[in-house]
């Protein structure tokens, strides 16, 4: 069975027509409506006409009883199998669908930043189930991470063109979930061209480079700007080292803030070129150093070789990005905090970040916590911070408020 057209210039989706899925009598049918925004496939009725709907198929959601909840997008193939899309019954999932959820999230974003450098739509937490759209001036980059998304690329690039008035629309195909959804690799360019070079990025005074055709993710992380300003103002006069740093996320915003001198760590030899023109381009590139390999091993070998920094971060990948890796990841953790703090001077600050949705905060904070304690060091927990504003957290959905970045005084 194919999936019903998805686009715009189809005619509209008739809810008559839709397949309807029905949840079992054990699913959380009251959790659905008030907000949680998946069903997983053994809380749905998976019979064969279910089994047979082609992914990314747009549906009728009812309750055990029958009684309807809303518009869901459907994959058989995937461990979340119906997504919820709009509590309405009658929506018509089109593109002026997607031009109304577009909207409402540009106008937050133009409220929260002066530019145009910030993420516009945060998946399930903006309406858009497993979507994610960064912003870089007169450029955007999808990341179409559920099946519905990619069936309705076509639409969903006009429509951000529509709302935000860029020219440029890129597809990033390299997020996690997509081989999870069945969705293939493969980067394109939607509208207009893509940028000849890596893009200026202006945040919190520093200027980052961002990669938009080969980087990590779609090219930087706006997710850690508070963080960073928050760092940057504990950075006046210090020697900095930011481990873990990529294009140089924490290390530059220090720079804008005055440090003496910033030593950035990470073993991508890419992401360190671009954190050097980062610094090229504020003019603090002789204050500027950086250190290409394995952090870990960098960590160790810095410990008595080099005096003690006012100021360390630590901002690693997802050591813990599913339950499954949660006690492997943890002990990562604490094995970083234990590592870096021998390297923080007296009264200095110490930042420990996680970006594992997995290791809650509490989890989080006694891995970092019991890692110090194994350096013979003593902290004060001065600050916790989250993701930005543009990154916002669904309440009913604890994987959406993922980051956690904590400041110690040691």
């Amino acid at each position: 069975m194919t999936a019903p057209s998805l686009h715009s210039d189809a005619p509209a989706d008739r809810p008559s027509d839709r397949p309807v899925v029905r949840l079992l009598p054990k699913a959380n049918a009251r959790a659905i409506r008030h907000g949680f925004p998946w069903v997983y496939a053994n809380e749905l009725v998976t019979d064969r006409r279910t089994r047979g709907l082609a992914p990314g198929t747009i549906a009728e959601l009812v309750d055990e009883n029958r009684t309807p909840m809303g518009v869901v997008t459907v994959n058989p193939d995937s461990k979340i199998i119906a997504r919820m899309l709009d509590s309405d019954p009658a929506a018509q999932i089109n593109r002026e669908w997607l031009v109304k959820h577009l909207a409402r999230a540009q106008i937050l974003r133009a409220q929260l930043f002066d530019e145009p450098f910030y993420r516009l739509i945060h998946a399930e937490a903006d309406g858009l189930p497993g979507v994610i759209i960064d912003r870089f001036g007169d450029t955007c980059v999808i990341q179409p991470n559920a099946a519905w998304a990619e069936m309705m690329l076509a639409d969903l690039a006009s429509a951000v063109a529509e709302v935000t008035g860029c020219t440029n629309i890129l597809k990033n195909a390299g997020g996690r979930t997509r081989s999870l959804e069945g969705l293939n690799d493969v980067n394109e360019v939607l509208l207009g061209t893509q940028p000849d070079g890596p893009v200026a990025v202006s945040m919190n005074g520093a200027t980052y480079m961002a990669d938009l055709a080969t980087g990590q993710k779609t090219g930087l992380f706006f997710d850690q700007r508070p963080n960073h300003a928050f760092t940057k103002r504990l950075s006046k006069g210090a020697r900095v080292l930011d481990v873990f740093s990529h294009v140089g996320g924490f290390g530059l915003a220090a720079l804008a803030g005055g440090a003496e001198h910033v030593l950035a760590v990470d073993g991508s030899a890419p992401a360190l070129e671009l954190a050097r023109a980062g610094a090229d381009a504020m003019g603090v590139s002789d204050k500027f150093d950086t250190r290409q390999g394995d952090a870990f091993e960098v960590l160790a070998d810095l410990e008595g070789q080099v005096d003690p920094f006012e100021v360390v971060v630590c901002d690693p990948p997802a050591f813990a990005p599913s339950r499954k890796a949660l006690e492997p990841g943890l002990r990562a953790y604490e094995r970083v905090a234990r590592l870096a703090a021998p390297l923080v001077a007296e009264n200095g600050i110490l930042v420990l970040c996680s970006c594992s949705h997995a290791a809650d905060l509490t989890q989080f904070r006694s891995a970092c916590v019991r890692g110090i304690g194994r350096a013979g060091r003593h902290a004060a927990l001065i600050h916790t911070g989250f993701a930005g504003p543009d990154h916002p957290l669904l309440p009913a959905l604890a994987e959406s408020g993922y980051l956690k970045a904590l400041v110690f005084r040691l």
